[in-house]
């Protein structure tokens, strides 16, 4: 041997060392286990007869057994080629619980847990669950809570879990300001954000509570209302919040750098499409040039090109925005590129995440089928159809295009949410007097979209129980078909000048449908058993048989934030009253409702008229209390049934008319309460006319009645606060075109509240 290959040997040697040391595993035991058989041990072990038992090898084999997460500890050993695995198990959790908590229900905070039952326990696991909960109360205001996750073990080696809570107060915003905003005053935009200063007065809003995520909503919000305002480059460029020393209060501080204010300049539109007049499309753009900029209105003008377009038979378009500042003149010209698009299809619609509502109570509010076009906006309108029906939190719909291809697939993922309402009232109108009521309301009866409901009511005049269904998909078309049954006991003998009592049982069947998207119909049969006791009148039996048809036409825009509508409202209904019942009429029933927002859409314009006519057949007389009364809600200043054709003897004793026409315009404007309690004032102006009574009740024993037919007007104001608990109005009115005869009442008030 040389010199040189004596050197290499203890080097050779030194590397076949850990060689020499594996020796072969014959086989594998498992030691400790307890509730995981050995098999499923086994299975889990990266190793097997035959390899070498290696520190590699047992090294891999601990780590491997450890990751899976159900062991807490592993130790391992070769002894006569016998593998032996020590293993220590990692108890299942038994029960989750939550104490201590009150802000926050117990529902809601599990499902922040990820953490379940009869799984492995993991540390990790409720470290993250732990911050999850306060990142939640952080999120409602509360800072200062503390969560203490507490680990009961059992004797069936379970661990039981515990988040002991302690619930800390709430962290207010003490004070908002802004920095930067010269165009607006620091109250203006106070306005234009969710968040509020905390206020004794607040007590029933939850807006004074500090909340990150609220806050960088109102960073949006800021910048939205800059840009509706003209002010195109503005930037909310950083927030400053600040914790005071005893936690309990934030100081919020915006800053703002709002940049020039521009106006429209020039109005250009590119239109591919020979066939769409330019006419309609210049018509469809909602701002002039020389406007104050607005973004949103830059927005509803696209949509508005896209439906021009779209009208024409072009689904497929893209409009693209060009706009040009000039910051000498300080416009911005804008370019409205009308380009088409590829065509693409729907291939196939997946819903997911109903686990109670029917697929096809879902796809039936979809606007858009397999092998339709495909729309963004169909698509949109379907979200918003779908969250209408209150039956889900959330809805998100999301294409996906399948590659290589036209088609598209939509998913629909919805998060369901309680339908049903156990409700329960007292109140207060002119009409009922106090009153308590109680009912339950299912509005997707079975996860079939089907509404039920049952409710009763105990009042001063009126008492009442109903029951109503209705399925608003009949037979799988676009058909509303319902029931309902009620009883009523009516006591208006000592109530205004109505001057009787009705006990009345009711059946009725009904069909409805929709004409177009603001205008539908609806068909409805129904019988009538009345018992009418009449001061005047002996006791009286009815049997009445109605077939009836109703038009409504509805076209709204809604701002939700300030609970006010434009647009109009208009119902047209007739009735034929008869089938061999005891009474024989036609009624005829119309009204017409406008209404206007301006001024920030914190005022409100609104205009109703309605009018009536009953025409017996055959000269057959008509009951009381089928007639026309005005007065109360329907003419203030006036008492119920306060106008109108009166009895000589008895003048409080009102006989109704056979025909009315009756309106009222009404301001409703904002007053110095902030705008989230919803209180409002109006000034309102109402009118009246009721016709005759039937001919035999204008003379009574021989004697004329006091009958006209003269028109009643009143004037007024008051105060509407639609309240946490249900909606309060109060109202005094002041006749103003009056009979001597006629009953008055100055104040007005009605509320009702649920729970």
């Amino acid at each position: 041997m040389s010199f040189r290959y004596f050197y290499l040997l203890p080097f050779t040697l030194l590397l076949l060392a850990p060689l020499a040391r594996a020796e072969p595993i014959r086989s594998i035991e498992v030691v400790g286990n307890r509730r995981i058989d050995s098999e499923s041990v086994m299975l889990m072990i990266p190793a097997k007869p035959g390899d070498n038992a290696s520190p590699e090898r047992l090294n891999q084999i601990t780590k491997t057994l450890q990751r899976s997460g159900y062991f807490e500890q592993v130790s391992t050993s070769v002894s006569n080629g016998v593998l032996r695995v020590n293993i220590s198990e990692t108890p299942v959790v038994g029960r989750i619980t939550v104490e201590g908590n009150d802000a926050i229900s117990t529902e809601d905070l599990k499902k922040e847990i990820r953490l379940t039952e009869r799984a492995p326990f993991s540390a990790a696991l409720i470290g993250a669950d732990t911050q999850r909960i306060l990142t939640l109360y952080q999120r409602q205001g509360f800072f200062n809570t503390r969560v203490e996750p507490q680990r009961i073990n059992t004797d069936d080696h379970r661990v039981d879990v515990v988040f002991q809570i302690t619930e800390g107060h709430k962290t207010r915003i003490r004070s908002i300001s802004f920095e930067g905003n010269r165009a607006f005053s620091s109250r203006t935009l106070r306005g234009a954000i969710i968040s509020q200063e905390h206020a004794w007065w607040r007590f029933m809003a939850s807006f004074d509570n500090f909340d990150a995520d609220r806050i960088e909503f109102d960073m949006q919000q800021l910048r939205q209302f800059y840009m509706k305002n003209g002010f195109a480059d503005v930037s909310v460029s950083r927030v400053y919040s600040r914790l005071s020393a005893d936690r309990r209060d934030y100081s919020v501080r915006f800053k703002i750098v709002e940049g020039p204010r521009y106006r429209f300049g020039a109005i250009d539109i590119e239109n591919p499409f020979p066939d769409v007049d330019m006419q309609d499309l210049r018509r469809a753009v909602q701002f002039r040039a020389g406007d104050i900029y607005n973004i949103e209105k830059v927005e509803q003008t696209t949509a508005k090109l896209r439906q021009v377009v779209a009208e024409r038979g072009y689904a497929f378009i893209n409009v693209d925005i060009e706009p040009k500042k000039n910051e000498d003149s300080l416009t911005i010209d804008l370019r409205f590129n009308i380009r088409p698009a590829q065509r693409m299809y729907l291939n196939d619609i997946i819903i997911s995440g109903n686990s109670r509502t029917f697929d096809f109570v879902i796809n039936r509010h979809l606007m858009m089928r397999p092998k339709d076009p495909f729309s963004l906006q169909s698509i949109e309108q379907s979200r918003q159809r779908l969250m209408r029906t209150g039956f889900f939190k959330s809805v998100d719909m999301s294409p996906t295009r399948i590659e290589d291809t036209n088609l598209m697939n939509l998913n629909v993922n919805v998060q369901e949410q309680p339908t049903g309402e156990l409700s329960g009232g007292v109140g207060w109108s002119n009409i009922n007097g106090f009153m308590v009521d109680a009912g339950i309301t299912e509005r997707n009866f079975m996860g079939r979209g089907q509404i039920v409901s049952i409710r009763a009511q105990v009042a001063q005049y009126q008492d009442m129980v109903s029951f109503s269904f209705t399925e608003p998909y009949l037979f799988k078309r676009a058909l509303s078909g319902g029931f309902d049954v009620n009883y009523v006991v009516y006591d208006y003998s000592k109530l205004g000048s109505f001057g009787y009592n009705r006990d009345t049982f009711g059946v009725a069947g009904r069909l409805g449908w929709l004409l177009t998207d603001n205008l539908s119909q609806q068909l409805r049969l129904s019988a009538t058993w009345d018992t009418i006791s009449d001061l005047l009148a002996n006791r009286r039996d009815t049997n009445l048989y109605t077939a009836s048809t109703s038009l409504r036409y509805s076209k709204l825009d809604t701002d939700f934030t300030q609970n006010t509508h434009t647009g109009v409202i208009g119902s047209l209904s007739l009735a034929y009253t008869g089938f061999g019942g005891t009474e024989t009429f036609l009624r005829t029933d119309s009204s017409l409702t406008g209404m206007v927002n301006f001024l920030e859409n914190r005022w409100q314009l609104r205009s109703t008229i309605e009018a009536g006519f009953i025409q017996p057949i055959q000269d057959d007389y008509i009951s009381r209390p089928y007639r026309y009364f005005l007065g109360g809600e329907s003419l203030r200043g006036f008492d119920n049934a306060g106008i109108g054709s009166r009895n000589w003897m008895n003048r409080n004793y009102a006989y109704g008319g056979l025909w009315k026409m009756n309106g009222t315009t009404q301001l409703n404007f904002p007053v110095f309460i902030p705008d989230e309690y919803q209180v409002k004032g109006f000034l309102f102006l109402d009118y009246g006319i009721l016709g005759k009574p039937p001919k035999s009740d204008l003379t009574f024993f021989g004697q004329p009645n006091l009958v006209d037919e003269s028109l009643r007007a009143s004037y007024g104001f008051g105060i509407y606060w639609n309240t946490p608990m249900g909606p309060m109005n109060f109202s005094w009115g002041y006749p103003i075109l009056r009979k001597d005869y006629d009953r008055e009442r100055r104040f007005l008030l009605s509320f009702e509240t649920q729970f």
